[in-house]
């Protein structure tokens, strides 16, 4: 069985109560994710000790912090490539 802490790890984004989270970090001192709430900043800092609590609710997970309860699901985001090869240019020139 998958987790948390391992999904962390091979995930790109982040879904915790509701908002897309690009920016969070996952390391020795725990999970800190940062989110826009339209203009309002908001803030989770999870501790290795509740991430290793989590538990699975299908592909959701259930982080006890404090007095609260988080859903969090971990995403993998698309990347475009960094080099533009989708036109090949054409071999002759159309003529007008």
């Amino acid at each position: 069985m998958t987790t948390l802490s391992q999904a962390l790890q091979t995930c790109d984004m982040l879904l915790v109560d509701g908002l897309h989270a690009f920016d969070f970090t996952f390391d020795d001192t725990g999970l800190h994710i940062e989110s826009m709430d339209g203009r309002a900043l908001k803030k989770w800092s999870f501790t290795p000790e509740q991430i290793a609590a989590a538990r699975a609710d299908g592909q959701d997970w259930l982080i006890a912090a404090d007095a609260s309860e988080h859903r969090l699901v971990c995403m993998s985001a698309f990347r475009a490539p960094d080099e533009d090869d989708d036109e090949t240019p054409a071999d002759d020139p159309a003529d007008r």
